[in-house]
């Protein structure tokens, strides 16, 4: 059990890092396909990328029954939480972006109880907090803006935070009982109804830019690693340690992303930043210890 514990925690800080790292493709992609257009390019490309992957294996059905809640989770997830993502980025700021949705790892510790029957224990409630720290001082709050006018675009971050929450614990529900590669196959397919459909109106009212081979390369890396890979790493996370834990992996995401602004942007590394960096690291490794004990 160990083992799986060490495994799901490299699983979810992967999955992280990725999306973490990912920002830099995104802005240049997006500059050419509008948002929805190009989630559901990087939904098919996931779910076929996972599709071949289960081809290759002898045994990777789902009941009916698994395929439906796999479809619903999926339409949580990369329908609804991903479609407030977008709205809120584009109403509000980066910076708000970053502060409200790392409030996540909050609201996955207020379902868990409830949805998974997982108690929240004095020792995850520390480490939450101590990520929770860490990740406000990487991403430094003095840079939110709270003004009125973008209080729409900050509700609907709070809605992204919130639902993907809600999404990460039905993850771990449902694949108790689910083969994970191929539920996660589905839950990329649940995302593609609503993607497509704010897409097709992007693409009547906005039009595509220029379609260059460096977009292409771009579209792909989201597709595949950004979603497929990401995405089931995320999932395995969430299948392998309880919501609590897995829920803290997260805070890699603005820890990586802040990096990489420095490495290829040119952006400072501060003081403040490496202090965050170090109580992520502690709020990890407090919930981790707990689980290897629970597991001993």
């Amino acid at each position: 059990m160990q083992k799986h514990s060490l495994a799901g925690l490299i699983a979810g800080l992967t999955a992280a890092s990725i999306w973490g790292g990912m920002y830099v493709v995104s802005k240049v992609v997006l500059e050419v396909i509008p948002p929805f257009s190009l989630l559901t390019v990087r939904l098919v490309l996931g779910a076929l990328a996972l599709g071949i992957a289960i081809s290759f294996r002898r045994s990777h059905t789902l009941t009916r029954e698994q395929v439906i809640q796999s479809f619903l989770v999926g339409f949580v997830g990369y329908g609804i939480s991903l479609g407030f993502q977008f709205v809120g980025t584009k109403l509000s700021t980066a910076s708000n972006g970053a502060l409200v949705t790392s409030a996540t790892p909050a609201f996955v510790l207020l379902f868990a109880p409830f949805l998974l029957a997982e108690r929240t224990t004095p020792r995850r409630a520390l480490a939450l907090l101590v990520s929770t720290l860490g990740v406000i001082a990487v991403i430094d709050p003095r840079n939110a803006e709270l003004s009125p006018a973008l209080f729409w675009g900050n509700l609907s971050l709070l809605a992204a935070a919130l639902t993907w929450a809600f999404y990460s614990v039905l993850v771990r529900k449902v694949t108790r009982s689910a083969d994970l590669l191929a539920s996660s196959a589905i839950m990329l397919i649940g995302g593609i109804p609503s993607s497509l459909l704010f897409g097709l109106w992007e693409f009547k009212t906005q039009g595509y830019g220029e379609i260059t081979l460096g977009i292409i390369g771009g579209i792909l890396f989201l597709g595949i690693i950004s979603t497929a890979i990401a995405m089931l790493l995320w999932n395995y996370a969430f299948a392998k340690l309880p919501a609590a834990v897995a829920s803290l992996t997260f805070f890699a995401q603005p820890v990586v992303g802040t990096i990489l602004g420095a490495v290829f942007l040119g952006e400072e590394i501060t003081l403040l930043f490496l202090v965050g960096g170090v109580l992520v690291g502690v709020g990890l490794l407090v919930a981790s210890a707990e689980k290897e004990k629970a597991n001993a």
